[in-house]
């Protein structure tokens, strides 16, 4: 919590605990922002929040708990009569999120029946989505006008629907039908003269999407159009929702968040109060593919165990060869896993990004292999005492292992991923250790195998 934040905290608290009458409480507490309650409210005991709840009544309780995350806690402390008011006073979204936190699946369907008619609808229509859907990440707060109204008649449809939905800086336009026809800022209908047609200020080629789009495939498309808010459409082109700039920017998070846990092998995010069976779960199918190709690995260095017995001391530089080639591997998955948002990018557009990759990999390789052949050079011709020569040769070895290994690792992590998104599997989840592994594969047999082709014969430790 940032020093202006604790402070906010600390006076808030000091009002709810003052001993003041309830009206005072609340007229103190009306100069605050709910985000800076909510931030008081976590700090509070249960006797405490309990009267607050009281205090400040159900709308702005439903406006707090909006800004907290694991709200299950709060609305335990309520009776079901007032939790369900309470999620009926959120936005359709906030209460599906709100709900999901409750473990107790006949206790949530209690609380959807105590609510009133259109925010349950909301809640199931929202719910009727799976996860990874628009659809499960709209809300219902918008504002629609029909195209056949007037100025004055679509000012005065907007009026009455402000009170229930405030989201109202893009109003959205049905034609006759109830069809999806365009979208209008509020301003350009405050400003625009009576006289003049309505159809005049509508955007036509205002975006939308499709509720059941998968959010991956579409999170860099409402990210380019910068809008408030965008319509989520039915099968009928009926408006049923909208994503707002919010909701996009949570849906980039929780994204990069979901990719950033399959980087570590993990098949989602783990909640800090996932029970241990579960993160097991998600851990233990991929610790043990990875350890089965971990002992690939291994029998394969068995396999050059001459040349190791030979020349002792190139293992000091495996480690080199892995990391560097692991390092390449991953920068390339991340760069193809980025491009790959791109539904329709061609496979002539692949095919020459795949040549770029390996052209990147083999170019730092060349840099990176000339490098180490000078610098491992010196080293065991001063620090080691090898002869020149042998110094050299061994320097060669790394640096011409460490240049393959670039250009194949480049490779590796640019085609796997491709692959996998090729039979409809997140590449993300073809990425991390398993990359890592398979560039250890690629790595030690270069390595290798380029050890016992040129330092044959030698005997070095």
């Amino acid at each position: 919590m940032k020093m202006g934040e604790y402070t906010r905290s600390r006076e808030i608290i000091k009002i709810i605990l003052s001993g003041n009458s309830d009206s005072k409480i609340k007229k103190a507490l009306d100069n605050y922002h709910e985000n800076d309650l909510a931030g008081a409210l976590e700090e509070l005991d249960s006797a405490s929040r309990k009267r607050l709840y009281r205090i400040l009544g159900v709308e702005r309780v439903a406006g707090i708990l909006s800004y907290i995350d694991h709200v299950s806690v709060y609305l335990e402390e309520l009776s079901p009569r007032q939790a369900a008011n309470v999620l009926g006073s959120m936005d359709a979204d906030d209460a599906v999120d709100a709900l999901e936190g409750i473990e107790d699946e006949k206790k949530r369907e209690q609380l959807i029946s105590l609510m009133d008619g259109e925010s349950s609808e909301d809640i199931r229509l929202i719910n009727s989505f799976e996860d990874d859907e628009i659809g499960h990440m709209m809300t219902t707060n918008y504002v629609t006008v029909s195209e056949v109204f007037s100025i004055k008649e679509a000012m005065r449809s907007v009026v009455s629907q402000a009170h229930e939905n405030d989201n109202i800086n893009t109003i959205y336009v049905v034609d006759e039908n109830g069809k999806y026809a365009g979208a209008m800022e509020l301003k350009d209908l405050i400003i625009a003269r009576e006289h003049v047609r309505l159809e005049t200020i509508v955007s036509k080629s205002y975006p939308s999407v499709r509720a059941t789009e998968k959010i991956y495939a579409t999170i860099e498309c409402l990210k380019d159009y910068a809008e408030d808010s965008i319509p989520v459409l039915n099968e009928n082109k009926e408006i049923i929702g909208v994503i707002t700039a919010e909701d996009i920017i949570e849906a980039v998070d929780e994204e990069m968040g979901d990719d950033y846990a399959k980087l570590a092998g993990l098949t989602a995010e783990e909640d800090l109060n996932e029970r241990l069976s579960d993160s097991m779960k998600k851990r233990l199918p991929w610790l043990v593919l990875l350890l089965g190709l971990g002992m690939v690995v291994s029998s394969v260095v068995g396999v050059f165990e001459a040349v190791v017995a030979q020349v002792v001391i190139v293992v000091s530089f495996q480690s080199l060869i892995l990391d560097m080639a692991g390092n390449v591997g991953t920068q390339s998955l991340a760069v193809t896993i980025r491009v790959l948002m791109d539904e329709e990018i061609s496979g002539r557009v692949k095919m020459r990004f795949v040549l770029k990759e390996v052209r990147v990999g083999g170019t730092n390789g060349l840099l990176l292999g000339l490098l180490s052949f000078i610098c491992v050079g010196f080293y065991l011709y001063l620090a080691k005492g090898l002869a020149f020569g042998d110094g050299f040769m061994v320097a060669g070895c790394v640096g011409l292992a460490l240049f393959l290994a670039m250009v194949i690792s480049s490779l590796v992590g640019t085609v796997v991923p491709m692959f996998f998104h090729k039979i409809k599997v997140d590449p993300a989840v073809a990425s991390g250790p398993l990359i890592t592994t398979v560039n250890d594969l690629v790595a030690v047999i270069t390595y290798y195998g380029l050890a016992g082709m040129l330092l044959a014969g030698m005997h070095l430790s």
